[in-house]
């Protein structure tokens, strides 16, 4: 009969079943996950990241999320003392430099933020979500706006890699935070970044990127490239203390190498022909009364 003539040995029922179990359970973890992530508009962000979803997966933030935990680090970065310039021309002229940048950095969709820190230390630095930060210390360090550029674009490379979320997600799980964190959701998130903003480098690998990510950036928005390995050598050069940004963005000798090797077998912009443009950033009349003279 028909019914008898299809026999399944037992032994390969058996493995296709635990086949079966093993893909199901991969495609219920994965339509839970979608379900999270999906669902962040109709979610507090705490409950989306604590109800069950572990630290290992704050990879998986929204664009929307992220901005929220920038939000928040902005204001703690205020609350601790980070004194904003309040001189609206320099705040233009640092944002316009960022905002020629944006379109040419892979996560242009982020509504951008630039900031100048009143702060004689030469620094800059990112959190997330499109929060970038220049200290006058450094807009009166720089020679020209492409050096400038060349920074702004080094930090928008750590947003556009989100190495701090990486650092925060690792530190949540070295510490076992994950379930620490159930009540304090996302201002304890914010205070976990200025953390690690304030008191841990990131790595080399990190620095890496984000140069590579930088100079990319400054070539394609027509900067001339030369400008960020001049900046570096500038501060290596400088006399007393060393500058803050050589402490929190470390390895700069072998930056500086990698750097020269790129811009030497790179692509080239206009620049590359002609660095007397006005647009390639280099006029330093121009700098300083734009930029040096109000700092």
């Amino acid at each position: 009969m028909i019914r008898n003539s299809l026999r399944v040995p037992q032994k390969l029922f058996s493995v296709h079943r635990r086949w079966l179990n093993r893909v199901m359970a991969f495609v219920a973890i994965a339509l839970l996950t979608c379900t999270a992530i999906t669902s962040a508009q109709a979610i507090p962000l705490g409950d989306l990241l604590f109800r069950g979803v572990q630290a290992g997966q704050l990879s998986n933030l929204s664009d929307q999320q992220e901005m929220q935990i920038g939000a928040q680090m902005h204001q703690n970065l205020l609350s601790q003392g980070v004194r904003l310039s309040s001189d609206s021309g320099l705040n233009r002229y640092v944002t316009g430099i960022g905002q020629r940048l944006v379109p040419f950095n892979r996560r242009a969709r982020l509504p951008y933020n630039f900031f100048v820190v009143q702060d004689k230390n030469v620094n800059a630095f990112a959190t997330m979500g499109g929060y970038v930060y220049v200290t006058t210390g450094l807009l009166s360090t720089a020679d020209n706006e492409a050096q400038v550029a060349s920074v702004i674009a080094h930090e928008m490379g750590h947003i556009e890699a989100k190495h701090l979320l990486g650092q925060m997600r690792q530190s949540m799980l070295a510490q076992g935070l994950a379930s620490a964190l159930l009540g304090e959701r996302r201002k304890q998130l914010a205070s976990i970044g200025v953390d690690l903003l304030v008191r841990r480098p990131l790595s080399r690998t990190d620095e890496y990127q984000a140069d590579q990510v930088g100079l990319r950036t400054i070539r394609d928005a027509n900067y001339a490239t030369s400008a960020m390995p001049a900046f570096m050598r500038k501060l290596l050069r400088g006399s007393g203390g060393s500058p803050t940004i050589l402490s929190t963005h470390p390895a700069v000798p072998d930056r500086l190498r990698a750097l020269d090797n790129a811009i030497r077998s790179g692509p080239t912009n206009r620049c590359d022909q002609n660095d007397r443009l006005a647009a390639c950033g280099l006029d330093e009349g121009a700098y300083q009364s734009a930029a040096r003279q109000r700092v």
